[in-house]
C-alpha cells in the first residue's frame, strides 16, 4: 500500500529529463518501492527536514532531495525538489541548503493559497 505521494517540483523534473533514461527509469521504479515499503537504501533522511531519494545506476549515485508536506491529512506528499549526481560519499552542505531554502518558499507559498 502507498504510504505517500511523490510531486516533482520543476528543478526535479528538469534533472531527470536531463540524464540517461535507462537511468531515470530506474530512479522512479526505486522511488515507486519507497512510496510502498519503508527502506532506508531508498529514501533516507539526510538533515532536520531534508531527505533523499538514493539510486546507484552503473557506477553513478543519483540522489533527489526531498521533503514531506503533511498538511492534507487524506494524503501525505513527499515533495523532490532538486536532483543531483553524488561524486563524493557525503552530500554537498550547499545541496541541503538549496533543498531546505525551496522547502521554505514552498509553505510560505503554501499558506497563502
Amino acid at each position: 500500500m502507498r504510504q505517500f505521494s511523490v510531486k516533482y517540483l520543476e528543478e526535479a523534473k528538469m534533472f531527470l529529463n536531463s540524464i540517461e533514461a535507462k537511468a531515470m527509469k530506474k530512479i522512479l521504479f526505486n522511488i515507486d518501492i519507497a512510496m510502498q515499503v519503508n527502506d532506508p537504501r531508498l529514501l533516507k533522511k539526510l538533515s532536520g527536514d531534508i531527505w533523499e531519494f538514493r539510486t546507484q545506476y552503473g557506477n553513478l549515485q543519483y540522489r533527489l532531495l526531498a521533503f514531506w508536506d503533511k498538511k492534507e491529512a487524506h494524503d501525505t506528499l513527499v515533495i523532490a525538489t532538486h536532483g543531483i549526481i553524488k561524486k563524493t560519499d557525503k552530500m554537498p552542505a550547499k545541496e541541503i541548503q538549496k533543498a531546505e531554502q525551496i522547502r521554505h518558499n514552498y509553505f510560505i507559498n503554501y499558506d497563502k493559497h
